[in-house]
């Protein structure tokens, strides 16, 4: 394992949205010699309010597009490193409306790497495991560093296009990068249109879930602390060039977290409904994150995904203030899609 870096500045991008935000928190309790600079366009993904109440004088938030070089040359010099998790996420977007994402995922990336070339910075790259496309329901295997890439949707796609500009400014400049790509994150400050979050906001206003296709479709849930402690391991021990996956072993179908959901409000296993499958849904992600384990020694402590879900259904319970504003459009913009 190469030397240890230990970074005093860094920039997250993306640090008002859920996963961003996440790492922030993370950052601040776990490393108190770090300072942020938050760099956020806050879009609807995005709040300031996943950040309030952080200490001001080693968190400050950007307003601002990581498009934008000429603001880049102002915040990047003297960091240590960029940790960028801003992106355009949700797959249901990216079908009704690829542009935004085109650039924001890979634009954006690009101008992130070159603000890094021009001053030496460290560069953390957050990507999906997405980018691998998607496994048969009946397939013991799972993602691993070397599967190739077969990305299905205008969202993974973008993110497979930017992880591949990351590896070719590392090969071809020499950016000092590592990659990680991570399965589904679940938890505090997501958005009520993800599929945890929608779920468990419909129930608290007595609202049935409703559950896409035959709700088969397997995802490889992880909670976002230990997203957060994972990619701080990569950030500070990782090797130049690698990418590293992460997974907590958490492989569920979408029946049997809607049903763990219900159970937890008390409510029997079949009070949803089904609605029709959204186009090109992948079937089943499933990450093989030992390389990370076996490298950095990084290990998911958050393992007992009903403690987990439990967790995360009272942090809704207690932050109605935090999701109410979004939820009326959220579910206005689903009921126009059929969903």
């Amino acid at each position: 394992m190469s030397d240890i870096f230990e970074p005093k500045r860094i920039i997250v991008t993306g640090g008002c949205g859920f996963i961003g935000s996440n790492f922030v928190h993370h950052v601040v309790r776990e490393h108190p010699d770090v300072h942020v600079t938050v760099l956020d366009k806050l879009t609807y993904a995005g709040s300031p309010e996943n950040i309030a109440g952080l200490p001001s004088d080693r968190v400050e938030l950007v307003v601002g597009d990581i498009c934008d070089a000429e603001l880049l040359e102002k915040i990047v010099p003297g960091v240590d490193a960029i940790v960028h998790y801003a992106a355009e996420s949700h797959n249901d977007n990216s079908i009704a409306d690829p542009e935004p994402f085109l650039r924001t995922n890979v634009e954006g990336t690009y101008q992130l790497l070159e603000a890094c070339r021009r001053h030496d910075v460290r560069y953390h790259h957050v990507s999906t495991d997405e980018v691998y496309g998607d496994l048969a329901l009946d397939d013991p295997a799972r993602f691993t560093e070397d599967t190739p890439y077969h990305p299905s949707s205008p969202y993974s796609s973008t993110k497979a296009a930017s992880d591949m500009l990351v590896r070719a400014w590392h090969r071809t400049y020499g950016l000092r990068v590592t990659i990680s790509n991570c399965s589904n994150n679940y938890g505090p400050y997501q958005h009520v249109e993800k599929f945890i979050p929608r779920q468990i906001t419909n129930l608290i206003d007595g609202v049935r879930p409703k559950l896409y296709g035959d709700g088969r479709n397997v995802r490889d849930w992880i909670h976002t602390e230990d997203h957060s402690s994972a990619v701080w391991a990569i950030l500070t021990k990782g090797r130049m060039g690698e990418t590293y996956l992460i997974g907590a072993d958490g492989e569920r179908d979408n029946l049997t977290v809607l049903r763990e959901i219900l159970k937890a409000f008390g409510r029997p296993e079949d009070d949803f409904d089904w609605v029709r499958d959204r186009p090109g849904h992948d079937r089943r992600y499933a990450i093989d994150s030992s390389k990370l384990r076996r490298e950095l020694g990084w290990e998911p402590k958050h393992t007992d995904f009903a403690t987990g879900l439990a967790d995360t259904i009272a942090w809704y319970r207690e932050n109605e203030a935090w999701w109410r504003p979004a939820k009326a459009a959220t579910e206005a913009r689903y009921r126009a899609q059929g969903q």
